[in-house]
């Protein structure tokens, strides 16, 4: 890959970081520049995503889904530092934008207004997020984990009230302790095998002799414990529900993504290091991501019908899609896991869109904000520049605020429920059908599906109680208004949704390549070790 469009790989990371640095130099009342420069970036970040999918899957330059590696400070791998763009990273990295594009648009009604510095952490979060999607290095996927995070910590608390500060405070406790887990599985990783570059760890793993084959397995394990932590594995996800129900819409919205950077990095370290031909270490805690897979799914479905908030359906439906996600991880095969990818597309898009509606639908019930201290902002600090209370921005109103929001809510329930002909009955009937693929049904697959149907009936069940209570339930008063700039992301969202689902053909397709690719680990390596650096011939 030659030319501008090598650099294409870098700027997922890089530009959101820039733009971070100057939002810096202004203070708040400069809030049209900010929003207009953040907004900006975002959907710059959507093309250069589209972009990287078109050059990677094309292959005008290289094979066709061959990855595309940036050296960075043009050092060799695996002395240097790696960003590798391959067909999982980049689908991953658009899903990321496409979130953050219109979760900003929608905070621009109001949210980005409820503290300082939204739009600083919004960026750093993006970035952080895009950077663990996108190294090629174990080390440096624990720096961007750890900038995510930061942003993260920022975010959850940005607004006001007593439940954000108490779900803030475990939330940030919690990840502090991962954080430790990951650097010790790091330490015992690098100890056994001299080296956190992925591509040299896979070929190093199956080289480990038998005495220190326990160590590195005891790494792996507690490296993925913290990954399992973030993706909300049970019984390690007490503080999901909690936590994403506190935030502001459009930060829950984004924080749909951030369970699947852990979801990512267990799909990607185990098909590389724990891979058929990995030796000793082949296969390596399978059974583990398969039960507590199921563990969770169960947990989540009961929890879905135990809650009668909103936003306690949509945390417990973002356990249950990790549950199914990692329980199809551990099963492995080509054909689940072209299946699984379909419905971490499907399904991250659709929880964006419930994160994003649950607010006007709740204030169409004439309930209170989501949390208090959100929608008066009354910053005026002479130092941070922060803003004074001022009018709400919420754009043109648009008429029939019940049939919008109505028609948005069905859909985004059918879509989470998984009916037909939806992207979401799809993705979890390419499931079934993979599973029903094999040569004979192991018990395993019987209660994936058993707990795919009940699952999907009972977000179905729960949804509809909800929408009786908070949108048809007759009322004295008048609907409140609702402005296009929040409508929009909703709708461009669930256009996504509609868009996979019309085109389920083309999609499925590339996620079957992007399921070759994680099958066959020697593409990954070849890619990396092939790499030459700047001014050198390729060899």
């Amino acid at each position: 890959m030659n030319g501008w469009i090598h650099h294409l790989v870098i700027a997922p990371i890089v530009l959101p970081m820039m733009v971070c640095a100057v939002l810096l130099a202004f203070n708040e009342r400069r809030r049209t520049l900010k929003r207009v420069l953040s907004l900006g970036t975002a959907a710059a970040l959507v093309a250069i995503s589209v972009a990287l999918i078109w050059e990677v899957d094309s292959g005008r330059q290289t094979l066709p889904g061959t990855p595309h590696v940036y050296l960075l400070g043009n050092w060799p791998a695996p002395f240097g530092i790696v960003l590798v763009a391959d067909r999982l990273s980049i689908l991953m990295v658009l899903l990321s934008s496409v979130l953050g594009f219109t979760a900003l648009f929608y905070a621009i009604a109001r949210w980005d207004r409820s503290g300082p510095r939204f739009h600083v952490l919004f960026l750093l979060l993006l970035a952080g997020v895009n950077g663990a999607f996108l190294t090629g290095d174990v080390f440096n996927l624990f720096v961007f984990f750890e900038v995510l995070l930061a942003a993260s910590y920022g975010l959850i608390l940005h607004g006001a009230g007593e439940e954000r500060t108490k779900a803030s405070l475990q939330y940030i406790t919690i990840n502090i302790a991962t954080s430790l887990l990951f650097l010790i599985g790091v330490a015992m990783i690098y100890a056994v095998t001299g080296t956190l570059n992925m591509a040299d760890l896979a070929t190093r793993v199956s080289r480990v002799p038998q005495e220190d084959l326990m160590l590195l397995e005891a790494g792996a394990a507690i490296l993925g414990i913290a990954f399992l932590v973030k993706a909300g594995i049970w019984p390690l996800s007490f503080w999901l529900p909690r936590t994403y129900a506190a935030a502001a819409p459009p930060v829950g919205a984004v924080f749909a993504i951030m369970t699947k950077v852990g979801v990512y990095v267990i799909l990607r370290l185990s098909s590389l290091l724990f891979g058929a031909n990995s030796g000793e270490a082949a296969g390596f805690a399978n059974n583990w991501l398969i039960w507590s897979g199921f563990a969770t799914m169960a947990y989540g479905t009961l929890g879905i019908l135990a809650t009668r908030k909103l936003t306690g359906v949509a945390g417990h439906y973002v356990m249950v899609s990790s549950g199914t996600l990692l329980a199809a991880i551990g099963m492995g095969g080509g054909s689940l896991t072209a299946a699984l990818l379909f419905y971490l597309a499907s399904s991250t898009l659709a929880v964006g869109a419930l994160y994003l509606i649950i607010e006007p639908v709740e204030r169409n019930a004439g309930e209170d904000d989501m949390i208090a201290g959100i929608a008066e902002p009354v910053f005026d600090d002479e130092y941070t520049g922060a803003l004074a209370e001022e009018e709400n921005e919420t754009g043109v109103v648009i008429p029939g605020t019940i049939a919008v929001l109505g028609g948005g809510f069905i859909f985004c329930s059918l879509l989470l429920a998984g009916l037909p002909p939806l992207s979401g009955f799809i993705a979890k009937f390419a499931i079934i059908d993979a599973l029903f693929g094999g040569e004979a049904i192991t018990p395993a697959a019987w209660i994936l599906i058993a707990l795919i149907i009940l699952s999907g009936l009972a977000t179905l069940i729960s949804m509809t109680r909800a929408g009786i209570d908070l949108l048809w339930t007759p009322s004295e008063d008048s609907p409140p208004s609702l402005s296009v700039i929040e409508v929009a992301p909703i709708g461009l969202l669930l256009a996504a949704c509609l868009a996979l689902m019309i085109f389920a053909g083309p999609a499925y397709v590339y996620m079957e390549g992007t399921a070759a690719a994680l099958s066959d680990r020697s593409v990954y390596i070849e890619a990396v070790r092939s790499v030459s650096r700047a001014g050198e011939a390729r060899p």
